[in-house]
């Protein structure tokens, strides 16, 4: 521990999902501490306004695909060695990589090569029960401790001598759960008539760009079958440039939306939603929003994923209740016709959408675990590790 009365906590979420987690997290660390804490590393719009200076901007990580991160790994590779400096110069107490396993383990592996002496912590399980099980017997040689989002991961680890805590996800802590509709229709001029469907193309330039343009093209079906609809687009700094270049002349109903906030009181005022597989689907799932999740990758990526990976389906709600709740339009299946086909049967409110409800009310007995936030939970699992 350092000599000065705050701890020093370097924290790497390399996309807006973990960006999104790590936000939460350094709230829960302040709180724990009495705001005797500082955190450095890296980190996107929500930890930066939580009060982190991010080492460089995450966009440049923000790839996706087996193929698809080929043309990166040169940049990437200068990032992880500027991110290794950057953590001897500042000297925290302990590392925090959120997610991206993938980029953040060549950190880890780097610092265990330069035996800093410091603590080193992955937040988020590498999703190990769906391929690449063979990272579970390594991943103690990198990090002190794993902390899991999901109830059945620590057995994967803990008998690879790592020590592992559930701590919940933290989706359950979602500031959409109190947006309101109600003061989105007011704030953007929507009428209680208009039936509001969300499209969530993802966070990352890959999937916008293999998604979004199937996504416009069913919401024009949809328009034309039903004027009386409104298109609301949520996206992220990562891509929020590419997304207005993609959408500025669908002359669809639409807004695109740039905030936090108007996101939440997007998906309550949300009939249904068209969304990238993802983090962003278990957040619609605790909204009880109805939806369809997508995706796209490269031909050979699509290949070898089906070579490797061994799960029935890719999205949590499904994965976790055992059963296809939510449809998933996969490659060849991700085409404008499948979209509007299933966002008109969720819009009858008749069986589908039924289907979904019933399923939304059972996840979130998965995503809990003891009276406190997940995050909460983190924060006490990493301050006892600092003790250690």
């Amino acid at each position: 521990m350092t000599t000065s009365n705050k701890l020093k906590i370097y924290l790497i979420a390399g996309e807006p999902s973990g960006d999104l987690l790590g936000s939460r997290l350094m709230r829960a660390l302040r709180n724990k501490t009495n705001d005797s804490v500082e955190f450095f590393g890296l980190g996107g719009d929500t930890m930066e306004q939580a009060g982190l200076k991010s080492l460089f901007d995450i966009s440049e990580l923000a790839v996706m695909g087996l193929i698809e991160v080929i043309p990166s790994i040169p940049r990437v590779l200068k990032r992880i060695k500027q991110t290794v400096n950057d953590i001897i110069k500042v000297q925290p107490d302990i590392v925090i990589t959120i997610d991206s396993w993938s980029f953040c383990s060549r950190i880890h592996r780097a610092l265990r090569k330069l035996n800093t002496g410091i603590k080193q912590l992955h937040y988020v399980a590498p999703q190990v029960w769906a391929w690449k099980k063979r990272r579970a017997k390594t991943m103690y040689k990198y990090v002190d401790e794993l902390l899991t989002l999901l109830p059945n991961e620590p057995q994967y680890f803990t008998k690879h001598n790592l020590n592992t805590i559930f701590v919940g996800h933290p989706v359950i802590e979602s500031d959409a759960l109190k947006a309101d509709g109600q003061d989105f229709r007011k704030k953007y001029k929507i009428g209680n008539e208009k039936q509001i469907i969300s499209i969530l193309p993802g966070s990352r330039h890959t999937e916008v760009s293999k998604l979004l343009p199937d996504f416009l093209t069913a919401a024009r079906l949809i328009y034309e079958q039903n004027p009386d609809v409104f298109f609301a687009l949520p996206t992220v700094k990562t891509v929020v440039n590419r997304v207005k270049h993609m959408v500025k002349n669908s002359q669809l109903p639409m807004v695109i939306l740039e905030t936090e906030a108007d996101r939440y009181s997007a998906f309550q005022a949300s009939s249904a939603a068209i969304a990238a597989s993802g983090t962003v689907a278990l957040e619609l799932a605790i909204c009880n929003i109805p939806h369809i999740i997508s995706y796209k990758v490269a031909p050979l990526t699509y290949l070898l994923a089906k070579y490797l990976v061994k799960i029935k389906y890719v999205n949590l709600t499904n994965i976790l209740l055992n059963r296809l709740v939510v449809p998933e339009l996969l490659q060849e299946k991700c085409t404008p016709q499948n979209i509007v086909h299933h966002i008109n049967e969720l819009l009858k409110n008749g069986r589908a959408y039924e289907k979904q409800i019933e399923g939304f009310s059972e996840i979130k007995d998965y995503l809990t675990n003891g009276t406190q936030t997940p995050s909460e939970n983190a924060a006490d699992a990493i301050l006892e590790l600092i003790k250690c």
